[in-house]
C-alpha cells in the first residue's frame, strides 16, 4: 500500500493544494456524454473503456508515453539497416488497451456494412480516449478510416482484412500473415504538393500481378505500421497502393530517413521515408487514386472533428477540479461568479463539440443518400469549428490553475501542446471550407440534408429561430469563395444549435443560443451575461 505523502514540511503545511485526481470513470462521471450517446450497443463496451482509461496509473502512462517519445534505430551495430521504430512500454499500453476495446474495428464488425451505432459507438471511443493519451490514437484511426478502402481491394491477400479488424494488438515485426492484429498508416503528402496531392511524383510501375514504387514521403504518419496507403503516379495517374512493411522474405524496399520533431502528439512516430523500389498491392481503380484515398480522408475527418471536444474535456474537467478544491479570498474559486461564468462559457463550446461530433457520427451508420450526403457536409461543419475553439478553450482552462496550468505535473501542457493538430490533419481550415462549399454545390441532397437539420431546430427558441433567418437571408445561395470561412462557422454553430435543443438539456441548449448565435456574448470566454453558467455547469459536470 503506498503510503499518504506528508503534507507537514519541514518549514511549511501543504494547504490549500486540490487532491491528486486519483481514478476516474470517464463514462460515468460524463453525464452529456451518456445522454448523447444514448441507447447504443456498444454502451457497455463504452462504460469499460471509460473505466480503464480513468485510472490513474493510465494518466500516469501517458505522462511517461510523452516524455519518452519514439526512438528511431537506423542501423544495428554491425551496420545493416533496420529502419525500427522503438516505443516506451507506456505507449504499448495504450494501444493494446484501445484495440481490444475496439477503437479501430467496432465500426466494421457485424455484418457486410458494419454494426448498427458502429461509426457512433467509435466517436464516443476518440472522445474518451484523446482525454488521456491522444498520440495513440493516430494509428487505430487511420486503420478504422482505411477499411472502406481496404473493402474495394480485389487483389490484396485475404489475412489483410482480418488482422486489421482484429483486437489483438501485436507489434511485433513481422510479415502481416504472422501477426495476431495489424495496423495501417499513411504517406501522401510531398515536399512540393502539400495538399496538393496531384503534384506527387512517387512512380508505380508493374510488376507481375504487383507493383513497385520508388519515390519521397515528406510525412509519413505511423511509420511503425505493418503497411501504408499511400500515392503514386502510374501511366494513367495518381492510384492508391497498399505497401507493407514486411514481406515473406524479409524487408520491404522502405527506409526511413528522419523522425519529425513536432510541437505536440509526442508519444506517436511521424516520419519521412522513401520507398525504393517497394513492393505494392493496387486499391481501386488505375488513375483514381483521389477517389479512392477520399474514403478514408472522409473517415478520418470524423476522428478529427472528436478529438477536439475530447481534448477540451480532459482540459475541463483539470479546471473544474481544481476549482471545487481551490479557495481564493476565503471563498471556493467554483462558487465565485465570474470564474462560473468562465468554465460555464468554455463548457458550452465543449458541450457543443460533442454534441455536433456524435451527430454527424451517426449518419456514417445510415445507408440513406441522406445520411452520406449530411455525413460529407457535417463532418467539414464539424471539424473546422471544433478544432478552431480548441486552442482557445485549452489556453483558458490552463489559466484557471494559474501557473500550474503551464507545468508538466498537470495533464494541460500535454493536452495544449496537441490542440491545433487536428485542425492541421487531413485539411487545414482553408481546405475544409473550400471543401464544404464544392460539396454544397456538387451535391445538391447535401444542401437539403443541412436544411433539414436546421429546420429541425425551428420553434424551439428564439434566438435561434431569428439567427436562422439572418443566415438564410445573408446566403440564399452558395456563397464566394472569400466568405467560405463565415459561412462554415455559421452553418456550424447553427447545426450545434440545432442539435443541442433537440437533444440536450433546455436551459443549456437555450443559453448556447443566446451567447453563441444573438451576439449576448463577449469575443473571450466568460463574457456571458450573468446566471448563463449555473445549468451549464451542472449539465456537464453533474454524475
Amino acid at each position: 500500500m503506498t503510503p499518504e505523502p506528508r503534507a507537514d514540511l519541514a518549514t511549511h503545511d501543504v494547504t490549500n493544494q486540490p487532491p491528486v485526481p486519483g481514478d476516474r470513470d470517464l463514462w460515468a462521471d460524463d453525464p452529456l456524454l451518456r445522454r448523447l450517446v444514448g441507447d447504443v450497443a456498444g454502451a457497455d463496451g463504452l462504460a469499460e473503456y471509460g473505466l480503464v482509461l480513468g485510472r490513474a496509473e493510465m494518466a500516469d502512462a501517458a505522462r511517461e508515453a510523452n516524455r519518452n517519445p519514439p526512438r528511431l534505430q537506423l542501423f544495428d551495430r554491425g551496420g545493416r539497416r533496420l529502419d525500427e521504430v522503438h516505443f516506451h512500454p507506456a505507449y504499448h499500453r495504450f494501444m493494446q488497451a484501445s484495440a481490444r476495446a475496439g477503437y479501430h474495428s467496432i465500426a466494421w464488425q457485424g455484418g457486410a456494412r458494419g454494426r448498427a451505432d458502429g461509426h457512433r459507438t467509435h466517436a464516443a471511443m476518440v472522445y474518451l480516449a484523446s482525454q488521456v493519451e491522444p498520440g495513440h490514437c493516430c494509428p487505430l484511426t487511420m486503420t478504422y478510416a482505411a477499411m472502406p478502402v481496404i473493402a474495394g481491394a480485389a487483389d490484396l491477400p485475404g489475412e489483410w482484412r482480418e488482422k486489421l479488424l482484429s483486437r489483438d494488438y501485436d507489434p511485433s515485426v513481422q510479415p502481416v500473415s504472422a501477426k495476431r492484429g495489424a495496423t495501417l498508416g499513411m504517406a501522401m503528402t510531398e515536399k512540393q504538393g502539400g495538399s496538393d496531392v496531384r503534384a506527387n511524383t512517387t512512380r508505380a510501375v508493374p510488376d507481375g500481378d504487383a507493383w513497385r514504387l520508388t519515390g519521397h514521403k515528406w510525412f509519413c504518419s505511423a511509420p511503425m505500421s505493418d503497411g501504408f496507403l499511400t500515392l503514386a503516379q502510374t501511366d494513367a495517374g495518381l492510384t492508391c497502393f497498399l505497401v507493407p512493411r514486411w514481406l515473406e522474405q524479409g524487408r520491404n524496399g522502405i527506409q526511413i530517413q528522419r523522425l519529425k520533431d513536432k510541437l505536440g502528439n509526442r508519444s506517436n512516430a511521424s516520419a519521412e521515408i522513401e520507398y525504393r523500389d517497394a513492393l505494392a498491392f493496387r486499391i481501386g481503380e488505375d488513375g483514381g487514386g483521389i477517389r479512392t484515398i477520399l474514403q478514408m480522408v472522409h473517415h478520418t475527418r470524423l476522428d478529427t472533428a472528436m478529438a477536439p471536444a475530447g481534448l477540451m474535456r480532459a482540459a475541463l474537467r483539470e479546471a473544474h477540479h481544481w476549482t471545487v478544491h481551490r479557495r481564493v479570498f476565503q471563498r471556493p474559486l467554483i462558487d465565485q461568479p465570474l470564474m462560473r461564468a468562465v468554465l460555464g462559457d468554455l463548457a458550452l463550446d465543449m458541450a457543443g463539440a460533442l454534441a455536433l461530433g456524435l451527430h454527424v457520427a451517426a449518419s456514417f451508420d445510415g445507408q440513406r443518400p441522406q445520411d452520406r450526403a449530411f455525413a460529407r457536409i457535417g463532418v467539414a461543419l464539424a471539424k473546422y469549428l471544433s478544432n478552431k475553439l480548441c486552442p482557445l478553450v485549452l489556453a483558458e482552462a490552463m489559466e484557471v490553475l494559474g501557473g500550474m496550468g503551464y507545468v508538466e505535473d498537470t495533464p494541460l501542457p500535454l493536452l495544449y501542446r496537441e490542440a491545433p493538430l487536428n485542425g492541421i490533419w487531413e485539411g487545414s481550415g482553408n481546405i475544409i471550407c473550400l471543401d464544404a462549399l464544392r460539396t454544397l454545390a456538387r451535391e445538391p441532397l447535401a444542401g437539403q440534408v443541412l436544411a433539414d437539420e436546421l429546420d429541425a431546430g425551428a420553434g424551439l427558441q428564439p434566438d435561434y429561430d431569428a439567427a436562422l433567418a439572418d443566415y438564410r437571408a445573408r446566403w440564399r445561395d452558395t456563397p464566394p469563395e472569400a466568405e467560405a470561412r463565415w459561412f462554415v462557422e455559421r452553418s456550424a454553430l447553427l447545426l450545434t444549435a440545432s442539435i443541442l435543443l433537440r437533444r440536450a438539456d433546455a436551459e443549456m441548449a437555450a443559453a448556447f443560443c443566446r451567447t453563441r448565435l444573438r451576439g449576448g456574448r463577449g469575443r473571450l470566454a466568460g463574457a456571458i451575461p450573468a446566471g448563463t453558467a449555473d445549468a451549464v455547469l451542472e449539465t456537464v459536470f453533474s454524475g
